[in-house]
């Protein structure tokens, strides 16, 4: 659960797809940023994989990326 691009990706192979979200858990540095390191806090993350946009527990955007953008080119020639 420590933050990280091959732990982001794992968790959201591996979870289903929740109203159009994957739910992910990472520990988080106050005030709720996902870690790079072991914490005593874990919390739950919602990354949208029509976009690459990961969320908070209460919506706000973490982080966007293209990278996680599970359609990106899809349609383009």
């Amino acid at each position: 659960m420590i933050f990280s691009h091959e732990n982001l990706l794992q968790q959201a192979q591996e979870s289903e797809l929740q109203l159009g979200y994957h739910i992910l858990n990472f520990y988080v540095d106050a005030p709720g940023v996902p870690a790079k390191r072991i914490t005593d806090s874990i919390e739950s993350f919602y990354l949208s994989p029509s976009g690459g946009t990961l969320r908070d527990s209460s919506m706000n955007i973490v982080m966007y990326s293209a990278k996680y953008d599970k359609y990106k080119g899809y349609g383009k020639a």
